[in-house]
């Protein structure tokens, strides 16, 4: 039986043969070959799977003539376009614009597509959020560009300037900055508008009452 010094030296010399073939030091790691490695696997995990600048949740807008909302969000909100990708028809399929730190997407309504825009069911069903450090300034420029007023900018009892409006493509924004206030007048805006929803809960209420009585009182006679 060989001792284990002769198979030892037997390994050794399996070795050196293969270095002496291949110019590759077999018994010792190759910097250079794990050098090589480690940079092929920093350059495949280096891809994120979420693309630069986007956050969590984007919104993806459907705009009745999405290009020209692109143009009117740069005039508007002061939007960065980044991309835009048209049909031959000029019809937006793609577009891509960033507000401050945030990424908006949208494109145009396209026939057989279940999302509708705000000009084909008369409406939205959201609101996008803008936070500013100069509310009035933005409020202005928005204006200028073609928004329409949906809430007078005024200050709340949250402790901030506020307002909404509708931009010309029927998409709702509101815009807002925090602000120092009093906490007493802080307190009468709270109760001012805790009495404004009363009273709607109420006139909303009393309307349905009124619809439901209707068709009874049509059949009468």
């Amino acid at each position: 039986m060989p001792s284990r010094r002769n198979a030892t030296g037997k390994k050794n010399k399996k070795n050196k043969l293969a270095e002496s073939r291949s110019g590759v030091n077999v018994t010792k790691k190759n910097p250079k070959v794990t050098s090589t490695r480690r940079k092929t696997q920093t350059k495949k995990s280096s891809l994120s799977s979420v693309p630069k600048d986007f956050g969590t949740v984007t919104p993806y807008l459907v705009i009745d003539g999405a290009a020209r909302a692109m143009e009117f969000y740069k005039k508007a909100f002061g939007a960065k376009e980044l991309q835009r990708t048209a049909a031959p028809d000029g019809k937006l399929i793609h577009g891509r614009i960033k507000v401050g730190n945030s990424i908006v997407l949208m494109s145009d309504e396209f026939p057989g597509a279940e999302a509708r825009s705000p000009s084909s069911i008369g409406t939205t069903t959201v609101t996008l959020h803008i936070y500013t450090d100069d509310v009035d300034k933005l409020w202005e420029q928005a204006l200028a560009a073609g928004a329409r007023i949906a809430l007078p900018i005024d200050n709340t009892f949250w402790g901030e300037r506020y307002g909404q409006l509708v931009d010309p493509f029927g998409h709702r924004w509101s815009i807002s900055m925090q602000i120092k206030m009093d906490p007493k007048e802080m307190e009468a805006k709270r109760k001012a508008a805790m009495e404004m929803f009363s009273q709607r809960s109420s006139e909303t209420l009393s309307s349905g009452e009124v619809m439901e009585e209707k068709p009874a009182a049509a059949g009468v006679g």
